[in-house]
């Protein structure tokens, strides 16, 4: 994928019939193998521009549904993701991937229990 090609557009200044995919998530759609079509960009003003690819509406394909599987199979990597590998307890949410543990194996001094 060449962006250098690509159209450019200012943030809000998209033509219709182009989304992003959290627009096209939004609709209930993906893009679907689809090419980029254009990007679109957002000012900041102490790093560059923050960019977002968009995709034709028109070729975009529906989401796929979610299936008994498919949901058993996510719902296991979220619950991984909520076990401390230091105490090995259920922590009741995701820990965080910056401490590698629970706030209380983390933080032990701060720890009131």
């Amino acid at each position: 994928m060449a962006t250098a090609t690509l159209p450019v557009y200012r943030w809000h200044l998209a033509p219709d019939g182009l989304a992003t995919r959290r627009q096209l998530r939004a609709l209930g759609l993906r893009p679907g193998g689809q090419d980029v079509v254009a990007q679109l960009e957002r000012p900041r003003r102490r790093r560059g521009p923050l960019v977002a690819y968009l995709y034709r509406i028109d070729r975009a394909r529906p989401v796929r549904p979610m299936t008994a599987s498919r949901a058993a199979a996510l719902e296991k990597a979220n619950a991984a993701r909520r076990w401390c590998p230091t105490c090995r307890r259920d922590a009741g949410y995701v820990i965080p991937a910056s401490l590698g543990m629970c706030t209380p194996c983390a933080y032990p001094e701060q720890c009131v229990a």
